[in-house]
């Protein structure tokens, strides 16, 4: 059956004029709280489940479902070696982007473009080159961890 769920909550302005919401009013005397009125919140339980008897080893864990459909080792194969090729397609365009992030960024001090006029836009593309730089290492360092996690 659903039920309801109830509790009282209060808003409460600070002195410094900020606004904080509790569940009971603010022990402050100098903090002005009011009870907020709120909706009813319905709350329906999860359905239980059926009792499983526990596995070797004292696992209650839920065994898969008999109809849940398996896959036979020859596609899985096909499906991981498909994975593989595709981290090392990705990691392969990575590490070309790093490569010209890193011709454009010129050790740090890459060439002033025409709309570059006022320094401090020469200044924002340095930092959004370092910015894509250690994003692009990031993720060269994520996909070689996947590749090197895959089973041969």
């Amino acid at each position: 059956m659903p039920s309801v769920a109830q509790a009282q909550v209060w808003r409460c302005e600070t002195p410094g004029g900020g606004i904080e919401y509790s569940n009971s009013p603010a022990s402050s005397r100098d903090a002005r709280c009011r009870s907020v009125d709120l909706p009813n919140l319905t709350t329906i339980p999860a359905p239980k489940l059926p009792a499983q008897p526990a596995a070797k080893g004292g696992s209650t864990a839920t065994p898969t479902p008999a109809g849940f459909p398996r896959v036979d080792a020859g596609a899985q194969r096909s499906r991981d070696l498909d994975r593989r090729r595709i981290l090392e397609d990705e990691l392969r365009k990575e590490e070309a982007r790093l490569g010209e992030l890193r011709a454009e960024f010129n050790g740090g001090e890459p060439d002033r473009r025409g709309d570059e006029r006022n320094y401090q836009k020469y200044l924002d593309r340095v930092q959004r080159l370092r910015d894509d730089i250690a994003r692009s290492e990031s993720s060269i360092a994520s996909l070689k961890r996947e590749v090197t996690s895959l089973r041969e």
